[in-house]
């Protein structure tokens, strides 16, 4: 057989078939790639998978929904799509072989999920969705939910909820790493917001980070430092990651919690929302600068930073691109994320995205008087403002084809060598512990 072999020209229009045809190019695809590693026979394969997912995106999404009448998460769908197309995506099995492995040492098999995600989500319908079905609360949020009802606090391990005065606060605590976020955090972090938002008793969510106790920054509270690096150079940053914390915990803040029985929309939609308010002691760092661009209200500490060093990761800054150029505008958004300019809160740009900018003791009576205020016209009001400028800036369908855009180009940047170059040179990650 010769080492690139002739992918199927166009589909037929029929799924079963096509599923038939295109499953047997890339089984015979994968059986070369195993023998000797082919760069063009593996982009071929790849211009296959869109080549079948512009024809039958839909009807795949519809399967594995029942028609969109079934909300199955990114983490289930992916891995059911790989049951009802063999070689479309790779397999649960595929994924967990490559994930023992070091980022410099992976195929890229997970690159064909971004492929399935972009066309997912290109088409208006299933697009749509999805979005509605990551902003739902996850199944552990009720139980969740129920143990802070009765304890008045929640310990999620890399998250912490506690509830102060009209507020439900929301600690990111992962200490060994500067509360940087990675995949021990991703659950607990997204059902902390759950529980935050459905919390009967509080009026308002805070977002903050928890006290580190070692190292350089020990007895502070630290923002948030990012995605952990480390685990980043190591493998153990999954793609799927990407998309899930971006259409789960993070644009549960923006948009709040979807109801299974409306559609997720600012007009004819009755999502479950709070106010979010930020508090950014010592650093807010890539992701951590990304969550400030989705929340209401931003406090910092004077002497705290803000910077999105996608360039040095290699990777792009999630939502930032979408949303950042309508707080600081074009030319400084290119020059954060291209460029990696630092923007210190307490300065004219940092105000931008900085609402108040107070001494660094002063962060807690700011956080009172905060809540005080945006509560004191009460909540319904502000609500109903927070989703008219929302369907202003960015109505879902915004949301969604950016998000399209994104899975596609975050799949080839998480695999990208220069991701690991860069890793090497600016972070020093071959010398790091994960």
């Amino acid at each position: 057989m010769d080492a690139v072999i002739s992918a199927p020209v166009a589909t037929n229009g029929d799924f079963a078939a096509d599923v038939a045809a295109f499953s047997a190019y890339w089984r015979h695809a994968r059986a070369q790639l195993d023998k000797q590693p082919n760069e063009t026979l593996k982009l071929a394969a790849r211009e296959a998978r869109f080549l079948f997912l512009r024809t039958h995106a839909r009807t795949l999404y519809d399967r594995l929904t029942d028609g969109r009448r079934k909300f199955v998460r990114i983490e289930r769908l992916v891995y059911d799509a790989a049951e009802i197309v063999p070689g479309l995506v790779p397999t649960r099995a595929e994924v967990a072989a490559e994930s023992e492995l070091r980022q410099s040492e992976k195929e890229g098999v997970e690159v064909d999920q971004g492929i399935l995600f972009n066309q997912f989500l290109a088409d208006s319908a299933c697009g749509l969705h999805l979005c509605h079905t990551m902003l739902l609360p996850r199944e552990e949020s009720a139980d969740a939910l129920a143990k802070f009802l009765r304890d008045g606090r929640l310990d999620l391990g890399t998250a912490k909820v506690e509830r102060q005065g009209k507020a439900a606060v929301l600690l990111l605590s992962n200490p060994r790493f500067l509360n940087s976020e990675d995949l021990s955090t991703q659950s607990s972090t997204e059902i902390g917001a759950d529980v935050c938002t459905l919390d009967p008793h509080s009026q308002v969510a805070v977002l903050r980070g928890d006290y580190v106790p070692e190292g350089k920054y020990a007895g502070r509270r630290v923002f948030n430092a990012g995605i952990n690096l480390t685990h980043l150079y190591y493998g153990k940053i999954p793609f799927l990651w990407f998309l899930i914390r971006d259409m789960g915990f993070v644009n549960k803040m923006t948009r709040g919690l979807a109801r299974p029985d409306v559609a997720p929309d600012e007009v004819s939609g009755d999502s479950i929302e709070k106010l979010w308010i930020s508090a950014v002691d010592t650093f807010a760092i890539g992701g951590g600068c990304q969550i400030l661009l989705a929340t209401d209200f931003n406090i910092a500490a004077r002497d705290a930073y803000m910077t999105l060093p996608a360039r040095k990761e290699g990777i792009i800054p999630a939502m930032a691109n979408l949303r950042l150029a309508r707080f600081i505008g074009d030319r400084m958004a290119r020059q954060a994320i291209m460029y990696e300019r630092r923007f210190e809160c307490d300065s004219a740009e940092g105000r931008l995205i900085c609402d108040e900018v107070v001494e660094p003791d002063a962060v807690d009576r700011t956080i009172d008087h905060a809540v005080e205020r945006l509560t004191g016209s009460g909540v319904v009001g502000a609500i109903g403002n927070r989703r008219a400028l929302r369907l202003a800036v960015e109505p879902i369908d915004k949301f969604r084809r950016y998000a399209a855009l994104y899975a596609r180009e975050q799949a080839y940047c998480h695999f990208s060598p220069a991701l690991i170059a860069n890793l090497e040179h600016y972070w020093n990650a071959a010398n790091r512990r994960a």
